[in-house]
């Protein structure tokens, strides 16, 4: 696996965050874990909250995948303990004139375990996975759903998605990491693909992009499978290339074993 950040074209700072880990199972098997932080850029300090998330959240999948946590039971438990940490932030330096949770630093995440024929996909806010199968003439697919006001509209039937994304409200978030969030409800899913691919993690920095799955994949090198780092790099040339508006993080989980296809729905 492999993953790349850039700065973009007009930000003074990257406020993105990311940390890749491996660990073996209590059966000895592997696994490896992405975990990827977006600092919301009208909050304080976002890009420490970002960098504390992927920091602590990783600690915390490694910890739980090792004393055999189920995966979901896992990832949830990591986002947790993210936001936890991101929420302490807030006390810490709130200034003058802030109280602690004015304003306070917050971050988006989203994290993917895979192991074996299992993918397991967890998040707060709206950075997203994808799954890009190897066999391009089957279907690719988003495999998170955003945490934002776009989402929620067309979640709700109240607008077509077309309409929803044209709002100028579209990517406000509606759930996201910090003293300041939501009461916290992480969202996980797993599933078995029924054959070979990768799994693309990534910051709207690129999705904005390439919003769709069908629009992601075709920037996605056939080869990135073998060639993770390559293919992460391609990916945030393309937001570059594009605009790059945003801070731009992605990266890419080769999933080289065949099974069955199962799936679970967003928690």
């Amino acid at each position: 696996m492999a993953a790349v950040s850039d700065r973009g074209l007009r930000h003074h700072r990257n406020e993105d965050a990311f940390a890749l880990s491996t660990t073996m199972l209590p059966d000895g098997s592997p696994a490896v874990a992405a975990v990827l932080c977006d600092g919301v850029s009208s909050a304080y300090r976002p890009d420490d909250a970002s960098a504390t998330a992927a920091e602590r959240a990783t600690a915390s999948l490694l910890e739980a995948l090792r004393r055999g946590t189920s995966f979901e039971d896992a990832m949830r438990e990591a986002l947790l303990t993210a936001g936890q940490a991101v929420t302490d932030l807030a006390s810490e330096d709130p200034g003058e004139d802030r109280a602690p949770r004015d304003n306070a630093p917050a971050c988006t995440c989203v994290s993917t375990i895979a192991s074996g024929k299992v993918v397991t996909v967890g998040w707060i806010g709206d950075s997203r996975a994808y799954w890009v199968p190897d066999d391009r003439d089957t279907p690719a697919s988003c495999l998170t759903e955003d945490d934002s006001w776009a989402a929620r509209m067309v979640s709700a039937g109240l607008l077509s998605q077309e309409e929803a994304y044209a709002d100028s409200r579209a990517h406000s978030i509606t759930a996201w990491l910090g003293a300041d969030a939501p009461e916290l409800d992480p969202h996980t899913m797993s599933f078995e693909p029924d054959g070979p691919g990768v799994v693309v993690v990534c910051t709207d920095g690129l999705w904005n992009y390439a919003e769709s799955a069908e629009e992601l994949t075709s920037a996605v090198p056939a080869d990135a499978g073998t060639h993770p780092l390559r293919c992460a790099q391609v990916l945030v040339r393309v937001a570059l290339d594009r605009g790059g508006h945003d801070n731009v993080t992605v990266a890419v989980l080769p999933v080289p074993v065949s099974a069955g296809h199962t799936e679970h729905d967003p928690a």
